[in-house]
């Protein structure tokens, strides 16, 4: 048998992390009082050497390397460029809040490099092993973060149920994929289209499989009926570890939809948009009706990042109309727009609840910010940007995000569907607004003056404006998002 050695320049942004992940751990090893304060430093540094090595890499063509395991194109390449900036992002958001709990450790900082490999994997995956590799490699990086705070009971219990269901997920979507394997003879995302497209797979058995593939996807997605762990996680883990489960594995776990179904078993579209229909409409319902009883702010938006889960699922179902396929590319690409926007929003908002936190205390109830334009008329503002998007206000960037897939679902003829997400939205403003009513017209509890780093809050202004000028200027990134999709398929 001749070994083939692989091309690993498309790969070389994973090589980067890689080494330098193995780095800060030899470097908390053998010198530990340097790497606590150099980890930080090294994690950014390596974000932005792995984003520039990304871009010299990118020329627009499809490539495939480590024996078709791997594969290059520009949606992979666009999507691990946001998923560095909101990894240094929220770095950026937490260092203060990790600081002040003695979390800043550099194991710490070696988990988050060895989850956005672990992503970086998930969007660059050709294959089903390499896809669920790169997913472990991400799952089990967060279930240690979540459990990093080792005097915090709530953290633990969070963790553990977080890697329960974790486990549980992960055993459904491999078993999927064992199935699929079954059916068709390839764990190859091209060998299994091919298959499926010559109807050389067993069908029965594939469908099998697909449901298993489903309802792990519907995990890692956070979606209804396997959203338990969402309002649990996100409240119980320190809020600088709630933003990095929240915002890149959203990323992430997008792409793994895009390359299983998508690329994998388009000609099951039919099918697969049937359940997908069924976990959106459950989604959009559930969480916008339970968010309104929430008084925790972090399990108020785990709520909202439910219901917004269920809009991009949205998208991705309104790709096929009975065998027509000329709706996929704006569809896909809406819910692409979406899961960006969505990101965005989410840095934002628990970028708040960070900058009002401080040692010993946890800025997590609404009541928390009360009064927050006598403390801070300006984060006030930013504040009301974030909350005013999320429930789809004109005229910021998540109004634009829903028009762009609400217009898809309607072009798929899916009229009472969007009906549906229009009356939840309108729900939902409820409870966001209920924010900015606290912030503007109750008095504050408290009137200490809002201390942070001046560049945690630089870097909050320019998201919250990102937010609004996206919203009044979103064709760019809209006809980004398209391309890269159009350019990958």
């Amino acid at each position: 048998m001749n070994f083939v050695v692989p091309d690993f320049y498309p790969a070389a942004a994973e090589i980067l992390v890689a080494v330098m992940a193995l780095v800060i751990m030899l470097a908390s090893t053998y010198a530990r009082r340097i790497a606590r304060g150099l980890a930080y430093y090294l994690t950014q540094a390596t974000l932005i050497a792995a984003a520039v090595v990304t871009v010299a890499t990118m020329n627009g063509e499809v490539m495939l390397t480590f024996s078709n395991m791997f594969v290059a194109d520009l949606m992979g390449d666009f999507l691990k460029l946001l998923i560095y900036f909101t990894v240094a992002i929220a770095l950026l958001y937490g260092r203060g809040y990790l600081a002040d709990r003695n979390m800043d450790r550099p194991e710490f900082f070696l988990l988050t490099l060895l989850m956005t490999l672990g992503m970086m994997v998930m969007v660059t995956s050709n294959h089903m092993l390499s896809m669920y590799m790169g997913l472990e490699m991400m799952s089990l990086s967060l279930y240690a973060m979540v459990a990093f705070d080792r005097d915090s009971v709530r953290s633990t219990e969070a963790a553990m149920k977080y890697f329960v269901l974790g486990a549980l997920a992960s055993g459904l979507l491999l078993y999927g994929m064992s199935m699929v394997y079954g059916a068709t003879g390839s764990l190859e995302f091209s060998g299994i289209a091919q298959s499926i497209y010559h109807q050389a797979a067993n069908k029965t058995v594939l469908l099998f499989g697909l449901v298993f593939i489903m309802a792990g996807l519907a995990f890692k997605l956070g979606v209804v009926p396997f959203h338990m762990w969402v309002p649990d996680v996100y409240q119980g883990a320190p809020s600088a570890v709630t933003l990095m489960i929240a915002s890149a594995p959203k990323l992430a776990a997008f792409a793994m939809t895009m390359r299983l179904l998508v690329y994998g078993m388009f000609e099951l579209a039919e099918h697969w948009q049937q359940m997908m229909m069924f976990l959106a409409v459950l989604s959009i319902v559930l969480g916008n009706i339970a968010a309104i009883a929430q008084t925790n702010i972090k399990r108020m938006l785990a709520y909202s990042g439910i219901a917004h889960m269920g809009f991009v699922l949205l998208g991705l179902l309104s790709g096929v109309v009975d065998g027509d396929r000329n709706f996929a590319i704006n569809a896909y690409s809406s819910a692409m727009f979406y899961a960006v926007a969505y990101v965005l929003m989410t840095l934002a908002s628990f970028g708040m609840v960070i900058l009002l936190s401080r040692a010993g205390f946890e800025a997590e109830d609404i009541d928390d910010f009360k009064g927050l334009n006598q403390r801070s008329p300006w984060f006030a503002l930013m504040m009301l940007i974030v909350m005013f998007s999320m429930a789809g206000v004109p005229f910021f960037i998540g109004f634009f995000a829903k028009l762009s897939v609400l217009q898809a679902v309607v072009a798929a003829g899916y009229i009472w569907l969007a009906v549906l997400a229009v009356v939840m939205s309108l729900v939902g403003a409820f409870y966001y607004l209920r924010v900015v009513k606290v912030m503007y017209f109750d008095a504050a509890e408290d009137s200490a003056p809002i201390h942070a780093p001046a560049d945690v809050k630089t870097m909050l202004s320019i998201n919250g404006l990102a937010i609004a000028g996206l919203g009044l200027m979103p064709q760019a990134l809209m006809s980004l998002c398209a391309y890269a999709l159009i350019a990958s398929l």
